[in-house]
């Protein structure tokens, strides 16, 4: 390498050849800036209307997607209803969904980090708007979940290669403001899904036109994506746009001797279990307990999903932007802060989950606010997992990175936590019937409530790991930092070497 010859042939001194008359020799001592340091420096204010195009566009096709998937949660019992299936069942809906979304993450991990960013894409919304759509027409339940299934792998190919996207447009304050941005589509969609769902189901009747809106709204965001979205080069805003993939299986062993991303993969696995099965049995739950304190009176599941869905949109902004000023504030003089953040809120999250469980039965309002300070603690750390992947893997090896990540927080949290507390409940439900059959409400909250339990100690079990990963975060950044600078360093010694003789840099030894 061009570098490491410097270092090894003592001192040396620069000469610039001043081969045409009247040219000065250029003396000044001042360096000049790489493009990444260059970019450190930008604000807000600065982004071209292109970058500004291509975030708005991401944002709000992760709207949609986060729409789409929790429609059905919002009007899960009309479909329990209309399949004439039991809890077991009614998990298995989101479990398969998510199965299918987890394993082909990695397919499009690989990909995105090799081909157009951009066409895959589009192949993604395509395919879950369409799948979508047609699983509104089916009258077979295992049909429907086989819909549910293709819809998932369209999912997959945005939620993988998306944030690489904002990675490669835009570094430091700037990405986490960009990330925040995107990451504010995961509460705001979720809970416009449980809105949109149950409303519209309501307005007209029937369910199956609540899964009819975000394929509109999924041909439009196609459209914007092969017109107007900018696809960067990877490692661009860093100034290491130069360096070049590797295998994959070299990508993968990188990728697993890195301590912090595992440690911080383990704890958001811990996440997207508890954020799964609150989503899918949340409503319910509430529904239930409610149920119990007006002794059987007129209670409406639709106004609940509206109001649940409100609280989720709330503590998720609130979270997001939480968490990123936190992130933002104490970045610069604590180098660990990160994952420290995103610690405290898990194990902070649990204790208010456990009191919302006992509160939906006596007090609905105090259920409430108790619910919503849970969700925002959890909440802290939905754009800051992504933030610490980023800067804690080389810029070639991110799309694969988060196709990993994806990967195993959906296998071990969310694609089995519905299913698990739909199959604990019935159990539970069983156990309390004394085998008669007969399931009073109050059953039925108890063992919903003793099932959704186990989401508070995967909680705990989470912070632990976020606060692992403190251990391992500074040493992790400073190896990605110092490649990418050492790749910067050996392409402007290859530009010096490659300009015009008149003006070429000769490097003599003193």
């Amino acid at each position: 390498m061009p570098g490491e010859n410097l270092e090894k042939n003592g001192s040396f001194k620069l000469k610039l050849l001043n081969m045409e008359p009247g040219i000065r020799a250029n003396s000044s001592n001042q360096q000049l800036v790489t493009p990444s340091e260059a970019n450190t420096e930008r604000r807000l204010k600065d982004l071209t209307a292109k970058e500004v195009i291509s975030v708005f566009i991401l944002c709000f096709v992760n709207l949609i997607n986060y729409m789409d998937r929790y429609t059905l949660a919002g009007i899960l019992t009309d479909v329990q209803k209309y399949f004439d299936i039991d809890d077991a069942s009614g998990g298995l809906i989101q479990t398969v969904f998510i199965i299918s979304y987890m394993l082909f993450a990695p397919l499009f991990g690989y990909l995105g980090d090799r081909y157009s960013r951009k066409i895959i894409l589009a192949f993604g919304v395509t395919l879950w708007s369409l799948t979508t759509l047609a699983g509104s027409f089916m009258s077979n339940f295992y049909l429907f979940v086989m819909f549910r299934a293709l819809v998932g792998i369209g999912e997959a190919s945005y939620s993988t290669i998306a944030p690489t996207i904002i990675s490669d447009l835009f570094v430091k304050d700037i990405r986490s403001k960009m990330l925040a941005l995107f990451y504010f589509a995961i509460p705001v969609g979720s809970g416009l899904g449980y809105i949109v769902g149950s409303q519209t189901s309501y307005v007209t009747g029937q369910w199956q036109w609540a899964l009819r809106v975000t394929p509109i709204m999924g041909a439009a965001a196609v459209i914007l994506i092969l017109l107007l979205l900018d696809d960067p080069e990877r490692g661009k805003s860093e100034g290491s746009g130069h360096l070049q993939s590797t295998s994959f299986r070299e990508d993968i062993s990188d990728i697993c001797r890195n301590g912090s991303f595992l440690y911080s993969t383990a704890g958001f696995t811990c996440v997207a279990f508890v954020a799964g099965a609150l989503a899918w049995w949340g409503p319910k739950f509430i529904f239930l307990g409610i149920k119990l304190q007006t002794s059987g009176g007129d209670v409406s599941e639709n106004s609940l999903s509206l109001i649940f869905g409100g609280i989720t949109m709330m503590a998720g902004i609130i979270g997001l932007c939480l968490g990123c000023y936190l992130s933002q504030s104490l970045k610069k003089r604590y180098s660990r802060v990160d994952p420290i953040i995103c610690g405290i809120g898990l194990l902070a999250s649990a204790p208010l989950l456990v009191a919302c469980t006992y509160l939906a039965v006596s007090n609905t309002a105090s259920c409430l606010v108790v619910l919503f300070l849970g969700q925002v603690a959890l909440n802290l750390n939905w754009a800051i997992v992504v933030d610490i992947l980023l800067y804690v893997v080389l810029p070639t090896r991110r799309s694969t990175a988060e196709g990993l990540q994806l990967l195993i927080s959906h296998a071990l949290g969310d694609a089995g936590s519905p299913y698990l507390i739909g199959i604990v409940s019935e159990g539970l439900k069983n156990i309390m019937a004394h085998g008669s059959g007969i399931e009073t409400d109050y059953i039925k909250y108890k063992a919903l409530q003793y099932a959704l339990f186990i989401t508070c100690f995967v909680e705990v079990l989470g912070g632990i790991f976020f606060l692992i990963t403190a251990c391992y975060i500074k040493k992790d950044r400073e190896k990605v930092v110092l490649a990418i600078r050492a790749t910067s360093d050996d392409q402007e010694v290859q530009n010096i070497n490659a300009s015009e003789p008149e003006t070429r840099t000769l490097i003599e030894k003193r």
